[in-house]
Order: structure tokens, then sequence, then C-alpha cells
């Protein structure tokens, strides 16, 4: 590799890169995502490399291991480019006859399609499909067509020109402004103002500032962050670098999971080659703007995700969060200026310095600009990853992109945020998908994790589920977390075993009071969100397991 040391020359290079490629050339690219690996799709890779090597079509054929397709109840998926025939539940066995009918003779193999369940009517392409064709994929669409292990593919596909454009041609107050004028609000739970966050870090007073990729997303059922990092690593990258630029930082973090090993492979790749060409280190694309960026791992607790735990995880301390009162943009890592987003939000920026503040904002709603890559799980037809534009009606989501609720079961009721977040019923399910829509009926988008329940679902119980994984999520540093988590799990564990006695239900809000005001950090904070949110739609299957000893939904013992 070459250092690039200016725009031109990073151009030009990009130029090289695109004139090696034969747009003609068939590529197969095999979805490594995270639920494509439990499929068994390593051996799908290793069957298409053996029928490759076998038949001498190393120079003819490319084949890669992309992220994550969005379609994961169909994997393991394998599309062949540049046709972009999309084949689904594909097998090793399934190999030889790929490359013989459909690399060699361009024949589709009918049975490994999309096939409508209800029509029966099938369709070839990924563009075709209702699960993809219907959504607005700016953000993962690019997934299927690159190895997220070469810098080249993310370079042919205009990578790094909006860093370029940036650096060059734009002051950090202009960068600044035009997060602002965006209205990119933070995707990683509270959809706080990106710009805003920024703001204060690059006017705190401290010379020494730090901005961090908080990617440890340990929320159950919660892949969206890890689809989007493991598949186009250099799309979070570029943002961060364009966000220190702007913010006056010098030193970039990105704290992960320690057990998702294929995102720590690409990411170390990543980093590897983004400073070799010099688009990270000393003087990038010859603009005198210096960054460096580690990566830190957690220590597997849920809340080393908190911010404020986050960082001083990241100093080499417990992951211990501290009073919300210390302002972390402000007094962050080492106590110095610290901006954190998540995955989702840094890859938007590089969107926005592109193509423009107009653009972004003419997606969304009002308050709400953009996509958001949602995470569907439960009881839903289709487990998947989707990017929908803001605003987009949360039946058509449940339905148009999940597939509905199997068996022939009825949707009851819809989870967001995952233990720290709320519940509404089915009858809701018609307003958009607004940070601010979903926050007024007690159910924050939190990250963008849907968990969906069926009539069969008890809501006691999944209440008492979310607070038995969150009492031993607990750091255990304040009382009110540690042990008013504990009696509010003692009191749904006895109504599920039907042993609730009349004041249960007022001890159980008296208790989310008393926690939601008193405990230190976010995560005491919200414990009680998922529970007085059921309470609120669902009071009536509360009393009836202590009025009557009785499970509506038939699930409690």
């Amino acid at each position: 590799m070459t250092r690039i040391n200016s725009v031109a020359e990073l151009e030009e290079l990009r130029k090289g890169i695109l004139s090696k490629k034969d747009p003609d050339k068939p590529c197969i690219a095999i979805c490594a995502g995270i639920s494509c690996l439990g499929l068994g799709n390593g051996d799908v890779i290793s069957a298409f490399k053996e029928e490759i090597r076998k038949r001498s079509l190393e120079a003819e054929v490319d084949v890669i291991a992309t992220g994550c397709h969005g379609f994961c109840e169909k994997g393991p998926i394998v599309v062949i480019n540049p046709e972009e025939i999309c084949y689904l539940e594909v097998k090793p066995e399934d190999v030889p006859e790929i490359i013989s009918q459909t690399v060699i003779e361009k024949k589709v193999i009918n049975r490994l399609v999309y096939t409508d369940p209800l029509s029966g009517e099938k369709a070839t392409h990924m563009s075709e499909i209702p699960f993809y064709k219907n959504q607005m994929r700016v953000l993962i669409g690019h997934n299927s067509k690159i190895n997220p292990k070469s810098i080249e593919d993310y370079l042919a596909m205009g990578g790094y020109s909006a860093l370029a454009k940036a650096l060059l041609g734009m002051s950090p107050v202009q960068v600044l402004d035009e997060i602002k004028k965006a209205n990119l609000r933070g995707r990683g739970g509270g959809g706080f103002p990106a710009g805003s966050k920024w703001e204060t870090t690059r006017n705190a007073p401290e010379e020494v500032k730090y901005v961090i990729v908080n990617a440890h997303e340990g929320e159950p059922g919660a892949f969206m962050d890890r689809a989007l990092f493991q598949g186009n690593p250099h799309s979070v990258l570029e943002g961060l670098m364009i966000g220190a630029y702007a913010i006056g930082s010098h030193q970039g973090f990105i704290y992960t999971r320690h057990d998702t090993p294929e995102l720590r492979k690409n990411l170390d790749i990543a980093l590897a080659q983004a400073e070799e060409y010099g688009l990270l280190g000393k003087n990038i694309l010859g603009s005198g703007f210096d960054l460096k960026v580690e990566v830190h791992f957690d220590v597997g607790i849920f809340v080393s995700g908190e911010s404020s735990a986050l960082m001083r995880s990241i100093e080499g301390k417990v992951p211990e969060p501290r009073p919300k009162y210390i302002r972390t943009s402000v007094s962050g890592i080492w106590d110095r200026p610290s901006n954190l987003n998540n995955v989702e939000t840094w890859a938007n920026v590089p969107l926005i310095i592109s193509r423009g503040s107009e653009w972004y904002n003419s997606i969304g709603t009002e308050r709400s600009k953009g996509t958001k890559l949602i995470s569907l799980s439960g009881h839903v037809c289709n487990s998947a990853v989707v990017e929908v534009p803001m605003g987009t009606s949360l039946r058509d989501i449940v339905y148009d992109f999940g597939g509905g609720i199997p068996n022939g079961k009825k949707l009851k009721a819809i989870h967001f945020g995952g233990p720290m977040g709320g519940t509404i019923p089915e009858s809701l399910i018609d307003n958009p998908l607004d940070f601010d829509v979903l926050s007024k009926l007690g159910a924050s988008m939190g990250a963008g994790d849907m968990l969906m329940m069926d009539e069969d679902t008890c809501l006691v119980e999944v209440a008492r589920y979310f607070l038995d994984f969150l009492s031993g999520e607990s750091c255990g540093k304040c009382v009110p977390c540690r042990e008013g988590i504990r009696q509010m799990l003692n009191i749904l564990t006895n109504m599920t075993k039907g042993k609730g006695v009349e004041g249960d239900i007022e001890l159980l809000e008296e208790l989310s009071e008393v926690i939601g005001e008193a405990a230190l950090c976010s995560l005491g904070r919200s414990v009680q969100k998922p529970l007085l949110s059921m309470l609120k739609h669902f009071r009536d299957e509360f009393e009836a397991h202590i009025k009557e000893q009785r499970c509506p939904a038939h699930s409690c013992k």
C-alpha cells in the first residue's frame, strides 16, 4: 500500500481501483453475519472456495464473505453479482449446482430463490424480494456487495470522500453546523441531538478531548450495530474521523464486545489498512489533522455499555457508572471531555457530509430524521435487521418486513429497547417509528430492537425475566438499584407462582418511583420502564395473577 498524502492522490487511487474491477466478473457474496454464522455459513463459504479451486476458476470468479444481508430468517444467504441473484437457505450440497448452473451457465435455480408464502410467486433478485425492495438501505445496503476486510472495496464505492471533503473543504465549525442542521439524533437510545453533544465537547475548556464509538450493544435482541460494523467498518471509522475533526479530538476509542471474534477481526484489519494508506494517524490527507484510534473490549457485563462505566473501563478500572450529574461530554475519560456515540450514529456522519443536511432532512419525520436500523426478534416470522425511514408505521415493520406473527397467532404487544425499554399493545401499532411519539407512549425506541410478543405471552413473566436479567447485571454500587431490583423481582416471581397478594402492584409502583429517582446511573433509573409500561397497558393481567390466581395467557404454571 502507498500512503495517500492529498485528496488528488486519494482520487487517483480510487480511479485505479475502479479501473482494475471488471463489472462483469462474477462475484459470489456470502453473508457472514452473526445469524448466518450460526446457521452454518462457514461450511457454505468453504464449499464455494473448494468448488472454485476444483474447477480452476480462481482467476475468473471472486468469492467474498460479507457482512449481514439483513434477512436473517432465510440464511445462509448467497448473492451472485453483478446480476444480484439472491439464493436463500443455501446448503453446502447446493454449491456445485450454483457454480455450474448460475455462475457458468447463467441459469437461475428456482428452488433456491425467494418464494412468496401466500402467492407462491418467486423473486430472483434482491431488489425484487419484498423484504428488501421496500426498505431504504442507505447504511447497510452495501453489505451484500463489499468485502469488509478490503479497504479497496470501500474506496471503490466512494469511501473516505466525505472525510476528504471535511478536512480539506470545511472548517471544524462548518462540519459541526452541518451535523446540527441535519438534526441527527443519537441512535444509541436517548435520541439526543448529536450536534449539540459534539458542541458541548468541542467548547469544553480542556484541550485534550476524546471521541468514542460505543459498539457494546449488550441488549438481548439487539444486533443492528454488529450487522453494520462487522459488514462495513470503514463507514463507522470515517464518521468517527470526521467527528474528531469537528470536535478537536486527536484520540479515538472503539469500545466493543469481547465475544464477537469476526467483528474484532474485521475491525483490526480496517484500522491497519486505514493507517497504511495514511487515512488514519499523522497528517491525514496532508491536512495537518492527526487521529489515533484504539480498540477496547468489555469484561462481559451489561452495565459496561453505560456511558460513564464504559469510560471507566477504557481507563482500566472496574466498569462502574458515575453519578449522572457528571457530564461525560465535559468530564469523561481521565476527566477530560469525551464524546460518545453509537455505531449507527457515527455511520450516518459521512452520508450527511457527502450528500448534505438538506438531503438528510428530506428523510423521516419533523423531529426524527434519516433512516433507522431495526432488529426484529421474538414472535415474528422474519428475524431480521431492517433499515427504514423514520416515520414508517410500526404495523408495516411488523407485517411487511417482519412477515407477521407465526403459527396464525395474534400480535399482543411490541417491546422496544431491551430490559430498560417499554412495551406497547397491538392497538398502538399504527403509530410511526419516531423518537418522540414512542417516548410519549412509554416505549422509547432505544437502540432499535423490537421484540414481538404473541397472544400466548404473559407480560408478568416478561417483566420478571427483564428484572432477573438486570438483577444479575447491576454493578451493585448503589443500594436503590441493587436491592430495589431484587425486591421487585421477588414480588413478580411470587406473582408468576400464584403467590401474589393485594398491594403488590402498588408496591411495585412505589419501588419503581424510588429506584428511578435515587439510582446512580441510567441503568438503575430505567429498570422500571418495562414494568411501568406493562402496568399502563396490561394492568388487568397483573391483577388477574393476584386476585384470581390466574394467568390469562395460560403461561405461568
